[in-house]
């Protein structure tokens, strides 16, 4: 599977990396050869493989969860580098990008 390089350019975007023209060709080349290689595993038979979720069998690792206090607003904010009494004070994200 081909991918263009327009295609590239507008993940690039999303993803908010700025690439030169000489990283999008690479990144052009090396993500075309990830989906080739990747569209060679649509040739396997998985008939007999059962679908999962995680190649291990795992079980839930978490504790239980448990009321408990939790910390002191002014003790959460002691450390934030701006905010007022109630928040965090954190720049403004906007735009296109």
């Amino acid at each position: 599977m081909a991918i263009s390089r327009e295609e590239v350019k507008k993940v690039s975007l999303l993803a908010r990396l700025q690439l030169s023209d000489a990283e999008l060709e690479t990144m052009t080349a090396q993500l075309g050869d990830i989906l080739g290689y990747v569209e060679l595993l649509s040739e396997l038979d998985t008939d007999k493989v059962e679908p999962m979720a995680h190649a291990l069998d795992v079980s839930n690792v978490f504790r239980d969860d448990k009321v408990r206090a939790s910390l002191d607003r002014g003790e959460a904010l002691a450390n934030a580098p701006k905010h007022d009494d109630e928040c965090y004070r954190v720049p403004a994200v906007l735009g296109d990008g």
